[in-house]
Order: structure tokens, then sequence, then C-alpha cells
């Protein structure tokens, strides 16, 4: 039986302290950003205060910021840019042409093709652009044909999931891992080196996604799509007898229970006065606010005095009117520059247009109307059912902040498109063919992007995120730590230890799926990060290739099924179809069940364990 040696205080300290983070990883009243910021700073400080030494060498503090330089964090910021100009170019548009008029001819078919090509474009591409197109496409599909989009949109995001395993630029935990395994003295992989696994299980894993998970993915309708009354813009004009003449604005306002918003008073023809709280009203005055009518007739009531539109009085003969205007659903994408930031604060009104009317979110919340969520937070995958012109939701497609569900399947037309595809070729080319690495011909591309015009610098910034940043810094360092210290030693042991005298077909099947459950719970960047140095160290207490263990934790980690918190793509799809949490479990366990047997058995059989 093998002796399991108990790890040194920074070595425990690290493993204290990686636990601690990936639980915050699961708050979601914690930012991520902010998770990743305390590691970073804890981490510095304690090793500069209780410095740690082997074999002679002391481990510097600063060393914990170098995931800032990593060549992992360029070629995942410089692919999102690229990412980006494909989408604002419009280079997708054909994609996306094809699938809306193949929808309307065979939609059993059309599923295929979509899955199929999703899977595709997400091995090159990272998955929450190729998401972003197909939601509205997959939605008007919907819209116009009376079924509900559930069926369809959790199969595309997850076939996008299982594409993106395919290569080393498919996803940011792939290189992550790439490049962890790199630095530690393992072969690099190339770009295709595991795409046959992939390959295998994503025939299985589509053909599921195909012919059985819509069948059993029970019909939802979208979250708050459930006949919120439309907001209307009015006047309350104040009668000769209203108890509000002759009293303050706040008195008035307090006679209606101070829900009333007040937006201008007019006196007279052309004059306006502040809504001031100490104005004195007078008889005649017209007190313009917006809101739904039962609450507009309710005001005029306990204001005593008279609805009026623009040029008339509400009554049978002049109702209240909306014209030009629609309501829509438009979800927070996780490139917007809202994420975290109050409602109250976001100034969707006064920058964007938007008068909000409710808001969902996928925790379960129930639909709420706006009054009372001034201080909630925004975050990616937040629905808002807005009301706003035409014209403004129209232009506000072009935006990366929302993601606009209304069913459109229109998608921008640019003379640039070949140049941006002709850059990701490039960029895929460059590095399969191992002319440079995927950093540098990545970077290659968005310089290029740029030159060209295909992107301004304020896009390039927006397609990148803070969020994936911090947690692959972060990551990197206490993957650091954990390797230096001696904790990926220790853990190595005693996964060697609990699983010894399995076969070890055995303990590369239990790390797989060890990561598959971590990834589900937190990030899969840090799972991924953490499990590559512990990967190679079981690989080598049991004198077995470190390849096969390596792509165990690669496809463990990426195993994002059975959780709408396990991926960002995921929290966009359970607002946008209306799911349950249960549904991912119903769907995705399975899946994730399927996926890993096959991908264990491959490799198993491959490297012949």
């Amino acid at each position: 039986m093998l002796e399991l040696a108990l790890p040194n205080m920074h070595a425990l300290a690290v493993m204290i302290m990686i636990v601690v983070a990936l639980v915050l990883f699961t708050r979601d009243n914690i930012p991520m950003e902010t998770t990743s910021l305390v590691v970073l700073v804890v981490m510095a400080t304690g090793f500069q205060l209780f410095p740690y030494e082997s074999d002679g060498q002391a481990l510097a503090p600063s060393d914990f910021f170098l995931g800032f330089g990593n060549r992992a964090l360029i070629a995942v910021s410089a692919l999102m840019i690229v990412g980006q100009g494909l989408i604002s170019t419009g280079a997708l548009e054909p994609v996306g042409r094809l699938l809306a008029r193949s929808w309307r001819r065979s939609p059993a078919l059309s599923l295929l093709l979509t899955l199929i090509m999703t899977a595709f474009l997400s091995a090159f591409i990272n998955n929450t652009p190729i998401v972003v197109l197909m939601l509205p496409i997959l939605i008007g599909v919907a819209v116009k044909t009376g079924m509900s989009p559930a069926g369809s949109l959790m199969p595309m995001g997850f076939a996008s999931i299982v594409g993106g395993m395919a290569t080393t630029i498919g996803t940011s935990t792939n290189l992550l891992v790439v490049n962890v395994a790199a630095d530690m003295g393992m072969d690099r992989f190339n770009m295709f080196d595991f795409a046959g696994p992939v390959l295998i299980a994503g025939v299985v894993a589509t053909l599921y996604l195909w012919l059985l998970a819509p069948r059993i993915i029970p019909k939802r309708s979208p979250p708050i799509h459930r006949g919120v009354s439309r907001v209307y813009t009015a006047q309350v004009r104040l009668n000769e007898n209203s108890p509000a003449v002759g009293r303050s604005l706040a008195d008035a306002l307090a006679r209606s229970g101070e829900n009333i918003k007040v937006e201008t008073i007019q006196r007279g023809k052309g004059v306006f006065i502040n809504p001031l709280p100490d104005v004195k009203l007078r008889a005649g005055d017209r007190i313009t606010t917006s809101d739904t009518q039962q609450n507009l007739r309710e005001y005029a009531r306990l204001l005593g005095g008279t609805l009026y539109t623009a040029e008339h009085a509400v009554d049978a003969d002049h109702p209240l009117s909306t014209d030009g205007e629609q309501i829509a659903e438009v979800a927070i994408t996780p490139a917007s520059r809202l994420n975290g930031v109050r409602i109250g604060k976001a100034g969707l009104l006064s920058r964007f247009g938007l008068r909000l009317l409710a808001f969902n979110r996928f925790e379960g919340m129930e639909e709420r109307e706006s009054p009372g969520l001034d201080e909630t937070r925004l975050r990616a995958g937040d629905v808002l059912l807005v009301q706003s012109t035409l014209q403004n939701l129209a232009d506000l497609k072009q935006s990366s902040d929302f993601l606009i569900l209304d069913g459109s399947i229109n998608l921008p037309r640019a003379r640039k498109a070949p140049i941006a595809l002709a850059v990701i070729f490039g960029v895929v080319a460059l590095a399969a063919a191992r002319i440079m690495p995927i950093e540098i011909s990545a970077l290659l591309g968005c310089l290029v992007l740029i030159l060209t015009g295909c992107l301004n610098w304020k896009d390039a910034m927006n397609a990148l995120s803070t969020q994936v940043i911090l947690i692959i810094v972060s990551s990197l360092a206490m993957g650091m730590a954990l390797l230096k210290t001696g904790g990926a030693d220790y853990l190595a042991n005693l996964f060697v230890y609990i699983t010894f005298g399995a076969p070890p077909a055995v303990v590369l099947m239990g790390l797989m799926m060890m990561m598959g459950v971590l990834t589900n719970v937190v990030s899969n960047n840090a799972a991924a990060v953490i499990g590559t140095p512990i990967a190679i160290g079981i690989a080598q207490r049991l004198g077995l290739p470190l390849e096969p263990f390596v792509l165990a934790v690669m496809f463990g980690a990426n195993l994002s099924f059975a959780t709408p918190m396990a991926y960002q793509t995921n929290v966009l799809i359970m607002n946008a179809g209306g799911y349950k949490f249960g549904d991912f479990v119903r769907i995705g366990v399975p899946l994730t069940l399927i996926t890993w047997l096959i991908l264990s058995g491959v490799l198993i059989w491959a490297y012949g364990l």
C-alpha cells in the first residue's frame, strides 16, 4: 500500500485558498471578477509575509501576476476580438440566411443542420458569439411557427460546447490546459491532435441532441412573455376642484402613494415647469407620467384630474395608444457594459431609449415590474421586457450590450465581411500549420481587422471580458502555487492512494468524471488549470503516458451541460427559452454521461490503458 505524506503548511494554505475560491465562484451575489482579484491579492500578500523556499529558491509573490502576460491569455483575448470582427462585419450572415430558409422547408432536418453548423463554427470561434447569432434565428422560427423555442435552443447551446472541445482554440479551457501542460514539459498539442475523439463523441452527442433531447424537453414559454401590461405616456390634467390644487408636488405625490413618476409639468401652452418637490400645483396643470393603463387611471382619480393624451382627453373614442412602439425582450450579453451595473444607474431610458416593464433572472425570480428594481445589479443572461420605438430596437441589434429576442433573423450586411472571413481562416491556418503560435497569429489577425476598418478600437475593447481575463489570471496563479509548494504532488498522491489497485482505465475515467462534476459548479477555467498539474502527477506516479490524463482533464472541464451556471451561454439560453434548472439536469446529465463514456473509451483504446 502506498504511503501518503502530509503536505507542508504553504501547500495546505494554498489548497484551502483554492477550496474557498471555488466556493466563492459559485456564489451569484459575488462577481467572479471580485473573487479572482481577492485570490490574487491574498496569495501575493500571504507569500510576501510568509516566504516559501524550495530547493534554495524562494517563490516570488510577484510571479502570481505573470498570468497577465501568459500566452494563453493573450491568445484567448485576441481570439475574442477576432470573433467580434466576424459578428461586426456580418461575415456569418450567409450561415444565418441558410438556416432561416431551411427552417421554413424542413424543421427536423434544419435542427440537425443547425447543430452541425453550430458545432463546426464553435471549433474555431468562441461559442458565445455563435450562440448570440443563433438565438434570434431559432426564436424567429418559433414565433412564426407558433412552437416553443425550448426544443431547439438547449440542443443548439450544447452543440456549441461539444464543438468547442475539438481544437486547441475552441475554448479558453482548451488553450489553458495545452499551455499549462507545455509549461510543465509536455509536448505541445497541435490544433487538431485531439479532434478525433471529439468527432466520435460529437456524432453520438449530435444524434442525442437531434432525435431525443427535443422530445424530453418540457414545453416552456419565455420567462416574461406572459402578458405584462404596456406602459403608456399620458397627462393628468388637474381640475378646479382637484385636492392637489394649491398643494406642493410632494404633497400630491404622497396622495398617490409615491408611485407616480412625474416627467414634466405643463402650465399653459408651451410652458413647462421642472417637477421639483416644492412646486405649487394649479388648476389646469398637466402632469406628464408613464405607466400602465390601470395605474394611470388610478393616478387621475387620486389627484382629482382628467387623463389626457397629447391631443385628447382619454375616453371611449380616444383610448390610450402607443403607436410606433413595440415591446421586446432583450438579454444582457456577456460582453455588455451593463454587467454589474445597478438597474437604477444603468440609464436604460436616457442612454438606450428603453422603458423597463419587467425583469427576469434564471434563478427562478418571479416576474417583477420595474419599480423596486433599482438596486438589482444586472448580469449576463438577465432578460428585460422593454418598450421602445421600432427604429431604436433595430439600432440596438448592432450593440454588443443587448441581444434582442424579438424573433428577427435579419443580419448585418457589410462589404468587409470577406476580409473578416479571410482573417479567421488565416489565423487558424497559420496555427494549424505550425508556422506561428496561435497567440501570434491571433494578434496578427486583430491588427489586420483594425487596419482594414473591420473593427474599431471601441469594438475591440468591448469584445474583451474582464471576468474571463481575471479568472484566467487567478486560476494560473493558483495552479502555479499548487505546483511549486508541492500541493499538486500531494493531491496526485492522494488520488493514486484512493484508487490504489484500480486499473489505469478506471483511474482515467474517475479523473475525467471528477473534472466534469467540478466544472458544473465552478469556473471551468479554474477547474482545468488546477486539474492539469494533478493529472500530470497522477500519470507520472503510475508510469503512464501524460497525454491521456491531460486530455481527461480538458474533456472533463468542458462537460458543462448539467447546470445553467456551468457556462455563460447556458445562462443566455435558459432565459431565452424559459427553461428551469431541472431541464438542464434532465438533458445535460445524460449528455454528460454519454460524452464521458465515449471520450474515456476512445482515450483508453488509443493509448492502450
